[in-house]
């Protein structure tokens, strides 16, 4: 039996903004929700594979994420990521340190512009870009293929949950 996979992808920033005052409480509702919708499949606006995990990484440490050909899938099927389509990293509110995510100088797979750049994700925090475009960011085995995690400082372990969805094709 052949897996499948779909999937959505939300967004969503709910806030209700007060000024309470003598007379009143003028008050500013707002609410922003972007839905990405992915059917099975490896062209635009869908995906066919799908990595995640809960990972912890040692003071002073870091990881090398290889989406091409290294990570088990959810069923033990090795994985090979071709394009990306959506990623989400959350960084335990328990942690002390800071999860580095970045794009390592070499064979780094293009999710930020430059070779080195990333972003610091504090504790609690969350992480996330998606994309359901054909050709943005794709990942090439052996040369663009690498996401760096990194345990921002010394004395305490990280703890990140890591999703990674994409295409084989």
């Amino acid at each position: 039996m052949a897996t499948t996979l779909k999937t959505v992808v939300t967004a969503q920033i709910d806030a209700v903004y007060k000024n309470v005052l003598d007379l009143g409480t003028p008050t500013d509702s707002f609410l922003k929700k972007t839905k990405i919708e992915l059917s099975e499949g490896t062209g635009a606006n869908s995906a066919d594979r799908m990595f995640h995990d809960q990972r912890t990484i040692n003071a002073s440490s870091s990881e090398d994420l290889d989406l091409a050909g290294v990570l088990a899938g959810p069923f033990g099927n090795t994985l090979t990521f071709v394009e990306l389509r959506a990623i989400l990293i959350s960084a335990s509110s328990s942690n002390t340190n800071n999860v580095r995510v970045t794009r390592p100088a070499s064979n780094g797979v293009p999710l930020f512009l430059a070779a080195s750049d990333g972003i610091d994700i504090p504790p609690g925090g969350v992480f996330m870009w998606a994309c359901p475009a054909d050709g943005k960011v794709t990942v090439t085995a052996s040369t663009g293929d690498l996401l760096t995690v990194a345990n921002s400082s010394s004395g305490t372990s990280v703890t990140y949950d890591v999703v990674i969805i994409g295409t084989s094709a």
